[in-house]
């Protein structure tokens, strides 16, 4: 199977890619392509920016040089490590539904797309070149938590458990698509955002590979339709981002940042 992936450069983006590639390069055909970012704010309040900071500078900047480095064996991989299990080169890819890029899509023909936080919506010219369709990897339980930063409006809202849902694109709305699978684990008040986020992504991969495998054997997923939700979410306000610390919860906790890079990449 020849198998696109479409993830931002971003460090949860990163451990999801290092759970699946090893696996999947043996036996299919694996290409990948990255967002710069995902979605816009002009003016984001201080501690996204500071999410922004460990998710994507620390973590490209300063980190994956000293990961490559590294002499650990079986070590996770930085993006440009993950090249020794991909078919093609790496390529940054911004504007996934422009006439060239579509272009390119048609060349390459993925019978798969596989979208994880990628930062561009797409359109039925994208959606309907892979002839089997594109599945998207949400860090949130749909119909519930449609949108941007679900792991942090459900622990806003005092939810029990957060998940991920694992569901096809088949239009341009968001978060719609048939669902493949969602998956849930308890909420830790003693973890921070970062946390939960990355440890979502570890189950969600094992859902991936899974379906993957379903597609392999069978040709077919058992799909179930969403039920009707109006709810969608957004950035947080300034506001919000307190309100979320007042709670007791903190973005990023800098020493389990980095003790899970140490315990993982170095």
């Amino acid at each position: 199977m020849k198998i696109l992936f479409l993830t931002n450069r971003d460090l949860a983006s990163n451990y999801a890619l290092n759970w699946l590639l090893p696996e999947l390069s043996n036996t299919n055909e694996v290409h990948l392509w990255l967002s710069a970012k995902v979605g816009k704010t002009s003016s984001p309040p201080q501690s996204l920016k500071s999410v922004k900071f460990f998710e994507q500078d620390l973590f490209n900047e300063v980190l994956s040089p000293l990961i490559s480095a590294s002499k650990k064996a079986n070590g996770y991989k930085t993006f440009d490590g993950l090249r020794c299990f991909l078919s093609s080169d790496i390529k940054e890819v911004n504007q996934i539904n422009s006439p060239a890029t579509i272009d390119d899509l048609h060349t390459l023909l993925p019978d798969l797309i596989v979208s994880i936080r990628y930062g561009c919506i797409l359109k039925a010219s994208a959606i309907n070149v892979p002839r089997l369709g594109v599945i998207n990897l949400h860090s949130g339980i749909l119909p519930v938590y449609k949108g941007v930063m679900a792991t942090f409006w459900a622990l806003k809202n005092n939810e029990s458990e957060i998940g991920t849902t694992l569901h096809m694109i088949e239009d341009g709305t968001i978060d719609t698509g048939k669902i493949v699978k969602i998956s849930k684990m308890k909420v830790d008040p003693h973890q921070s955002y970062l946390e939960h986020v990355l440890a979502l992504y570890k189950q969600g991969s094992v859902d991936i590979l899974d379906a993957i495998e379903r597609l392999a054997s069978d040709g077919v997923l058992e799909l179930v339709k969403q039920d009707e939700s109006d709810s969608y979410f957004t950035f947080p306000s300034e506001k919000e981002c307190i309100e979320f610390t007042e709670k007791g919860f903190v973005f990023v906790d800098q020493q389990a940042y980095l003790a899970f890079i140490q315990d993982n990449y170095l």
